[in-house]
């Protein structure tokens, strides 16, 4: 039995799930409304505001699929419920971040400056003090990848950590070639 799988996820107040003919999970809650996707090897059981994702057979793919599903429908209630957020860093002298409507406008060392628009769902704060960026929705997959998309544009190098970074993230540095 998977670990993950076979957990029960508990319906907050105020969050309304409902599962169509194709499995097909639909969470509306107070920050709008998900749907995912779920594999017709798993069954999606809601009883007394409780959530449960069971498999039908004990074939690889339903084992395999177990624990995928029941993260999927968590992450769209955690989505409804409170959004996800991820932050970036931007550093490096002369490096700036700012938001001009709703695009994020980027000087990062390039000759030209960078203008980012984020797709529908997706918010973009910047702290200009700090040169953080912040990135918030309530789809995890979607601010993942608009993370990822800002943070591509000029990775950390090694040497003097210049780019855009996690928060959390930790570059490893290297001695450049005076430290021989």
């Amino acid at each position: 039995m998977s670990r993950v799988g076979k957990l029960p996820i508990s319906i907050p107040d105020g969050v309304e799930i409902k599962v169509d003919s194709d499995n097909r999970v639909t969470a509306k809650g107070p920050k709008g409304e998900l749907t995912a996707q779920i594999p017709p090897q798993i069954k999606v059981n809601i009883k007394d505001g409780v959530v449960k994702a069971e498999r039908d057979s004990e074939a690889k793919l339903s084992r395999s699929m177990h624990g995928l599903s029941r993260s999927l429908i968590w992450n769209i209630v955690q989505g409804v419920t409170e959004g996800y957020q991820k932050k970036l860093q931007v550093v490096g002298v002369g490096y700036r971040s700012e938001l001009r409507g709703k695009s994020l406008f980027l000087n990062i060392g390039y000759s030209h400056p960078i203008l980012f628009t984020p797709p529908d769902g997706i918010e973009i704060g910047v702290d200009s003090k700090a040169n953080e960026i912040t990135i918030s929705g309530i789809d995890k997959q979607l601010v993942g990848v608009v993370a990822a998309k800002i943070r591509a544009f000029k990775k950390p190098e090694p040497y003097k950590g210049k780019g855009i970074r996690y928060i959390d993230e930790t570059v490893r540095r290297k001695a450049g070639k005076t430290a021989a």
